[in-house]
């Protein structure tokens, strides 16, 4: 094996699941030698399990874990796919500085990198130097096989958006320095225009730019509502994405799912109520997790996305009486939580939505996300205190099947389809 270098091995591609029905110790066979699976990779489903990344046939069958051995790297994310198979990754070090401490305060101290994975030659190539960029890296978007989307923290915590080549050269900003923070870029389907929210003083705005960041379109702005989490439909012409009342819901639990015109023409609310699950906090004190959940488009048009039911309350309860505000400052309090979620389908042309998953008693099911093919949609669930696992549903919601658990049975989150090609 050689030696880890700036070129190295594959030995990590990330640890995995038990799959369904078995319980307890978990499924998993690391690789050591090529991808040999034989179904293509569109029948490959991702997500992360105790803090890496992990692949599974969508019908189920063998966990398959990888390893990259890089001394220092904790933690591993997948960050998209290149057109010849190749997978982008970030690493995360150890935290140098947090714990007890505002996640804005830390969370851009943390050295990351960029990495791309070759299954064709098991390697492992950073592609972004620690003397090109700031300490804090994440990729947002892929442009193509040699240039991408590069979210750039400074130590100072102000965050700004390059376009750069896969080596980190050629950079040029596409957001401007000192406007707030932009994230959650996407690419539209004719790869021409970017849409992003901007975390701005005047509160969480949509926008929309050319690639290079010219010709800026203001979509959605309102000093009462935190617009989130953009997403092209397949055709190009609508943005969804969700509106939450921050000032009666600081812990951004809850919000509404909106639809708007790239050129900001039309933007309007498919919901009301704020019934929507926007923060997504689930899991034990031992096993805490969470992250904002978000609409996406399936192949023929429609909407999925998590939707409450009338009066519930999750488990960890925000905190808005301490000094530290931010939306993580939370309390555990399982004996309060009540109701549930459940993944619906809504049609953009009129709003008629449906139920595509429901349990008896209760669960919370969050992350839809469809296959390439439109047939099938992936999906978590968990019940309160205990960790999400990925199920997988025809369209419809019919043929509900427990997929995995993650690594250990530890639970899991984000799970996503690899693209058709």
């Amino acid at each position: 094996m050689r030696q880890p270098s700036n070129h190295i091995s594959r030995r990590r591609f990330l640890a995995a699941a038990a799959v369904a029905p078995l319980a307890g110790a978990a499924a998993c066979t690391y690789l050591e030698g090529t991808m040999t699976n034989t179904r293509p990779a569109a029948q490959r489903i991702y997500f992360t399990t105790q803090k890496r990344t992990a692949w599974i046939d969508a019908d189920g069958g063998e966990l398959h874990c990888f390893d990259f051995d890089v001394p220092d790297q904790v933690t591993w994310q997948g960050g998209g796919f290149f057109s010849d198979g190749r997978v982008l990754f970030l690493s995360m070090e150890e935290r140098r500085d947090g714990p007890g401490r505002p996640f804005g305060e830390y969370y851009h101290k943390t050295p990351t990198h960029l990495w791309a994975y070759d299954p064709r030659d098991e390697s492992l190539t950073e592609l972004i130097t620690r003397d090109r960029l700031a300490v804090f890296i994440t990729p947002q978007a892929l442009l193509g096989d040699d240039r991408l989307l590069v979210q750039v923290v400074s130590e100072d915590g102000v965050g700004q958006t390059y376009s750069m080549n896969v080596d980190g050269s050629d950079a040029h900003p596409v957001t401007h320095a000192g406007e707030g923070l932009p994230y959650g870029l996407t690419v539209s389907p004719d790869g021409r225009r970017l849409a992003f929210h901007l975390a701005s003083p005047q509160g969480y705005q949509i926008w929309t730019s050319d690639v290079d960041g010219g010709h800026r379109t203001k979509v959605a702005a309102h000093e009462d509502y935190l617009y989130f989490g953009p997403s092209w439909s397949p055709d190009g012409q609508w943005l969804v994405y969700q509106g939450c009342r921050h000032h009666q819901d600081p812990g951004h639990d809850w919000s509404d799912l909106c639809l708007g015109r790239p050129d900001g023409s039309e933007h309007r609310f498919l919901t009301e109520g704020q019934v929507l699950w926007f923060g997504a906090s689930y899991g034990p004190p031992e096993a805490r997790g969470g992250g904002s959940d978000a609409p996406v488009w399936t192949p023929d048009g429609a909407i999925l996305a998590t939707r409450r039911l009338p009066d519930s309350k999750v488990p960890w309860e925000y905190q808005a009486q301490r000094e530290d505000t931010d939306h993580f400052n939370r309390d555990y309090k399982p004996e309060e939580a009540r109701g549930g979620t459940e993944i619906w389908r809504f049609d953009p042309a009129d709003g008629a939505a449906e139920a595509l998953t429901h349990s008896d008693p209760p669960v919370w099911d969050f992350r839809p996300h469809p296959s390439p093919d439109g047939r099938r949609i992936v999906f978590s669930r968990v019940e309160v205190g205990g960790v999400p696992a990925a199920w997988v549903a025809d369209a419809d919601g019919a043929n509900q099947r427990l997929l995995s658990k993650g690594l250990n049975d530890g639970g899991l989150d984000y799970p996503r389809w690899a693209p058709a090609s």
